[in-house]
């Protein structure tokens, strides 16, 4: 006696597979669910890595449009050399002045007086000042870098940051002279026209105005090589010149 209900599945899927067969299916996508109706998305070709799903860039956020609120905002804790942990030493002078002068960082005892250029840089700085009728109180001072970094120089990975915050800084003091101290200032601030701005007074323009600028040499170098000096007078005798421009 048979048992009526029992199905050969090798017959049946047989069947089965030459139905779809017989309406064109001849390829296995795939045993999850598909959503036939989604746009297709180019894929790579085999063998080829996926390119690389480039993240969003955050929106820049616009620095403080006033010398006040940037001065808050550079010299506080969310300044680039904050993340340091070393004191910051704050511009000093008139903002008001018509001549600025940009030096590259504090030197090793201006974190402790919080001044910019102390010591025997400091003193000749003084002594270059008093040459074109100048006092620290007369002129605006500040630095590049705001903090002194642990290698004593300014890291060239930060360079052409802390030049457009300095120029921002510039544009927000409009003087109408700036002097630069040393190859670091002028290099961030005057890019590839670096090496030619000493000797020669230039403009340098921002948002709102221009500068006349002359580069010269920091006072540190000046200590180890004297016999630049002569030069750094000539720079000096520049920028007494575009005074009365």
């Amino acid at each position: 006696m048979g048992i009526e209900g029992v199905t050969d599945w090798r017959e049946a899927m047989v069947s089965a597979l030459a139905w779809w067969d017989e309406v064109g299916v001849d390829t296995l996508v795939d045993e999850a669910p598909r959503d036939w109706t989604a746009r297709e998305t180019s894929l790579p070709a085999k063998g080829e890595a996926p390119a690389p799903v480039a993240p969003s860039e955050p929106e820049a956020i616009p620095l403080p449009a006033t010398l006040e609120a940037f001065v808050d905002w550079r010299f506080g804790g969310d300044a680039p050399e904050a993340a340091w942990g070393e004191p910051i030493v704050h511009a000093m002078g008139d903002p008001a002045s018509p001549l600025m002068i940009l030096t590259d960082m504090p030197e090793a005892g201006d974190c402790d007086l919080g001044t910019l250029l102390t010591g025997d840089a400091g003193r000749l700085f003084d002594r270059m000042l008093a040459a074109i009728g100048q006092t620290r109180a007369s002129v605006y001072i500040a630095a590049l870098c705001i903090a002194r970094p642990v290698t004593a120089q300014v890291p060239r990975e930060l360079e052409q940051r802390l030049g457009e915050l300095a120029l921002h800084h510039v544009a927000l003091a409009a003087p109408k002279r700036l002097l630069l101290l040393g190859q670091t200032v002028s290099r961030s601030l005057l890019g590839s026209n670096a090496g030619a701005g000493r000797g020669r007074l230039q403009p340098i323009n921002y948002q709102g105005g221009q500068s006349e600028v002359v580069a010269t040499f920091h006072p540190r170098f000046l200590l180890n090589k004297p016999a630049v000096k002569a030069d750094a007078w000539k720079d000096l005798q520049l920028l007494i010149g575009g005074q009365n421009q």
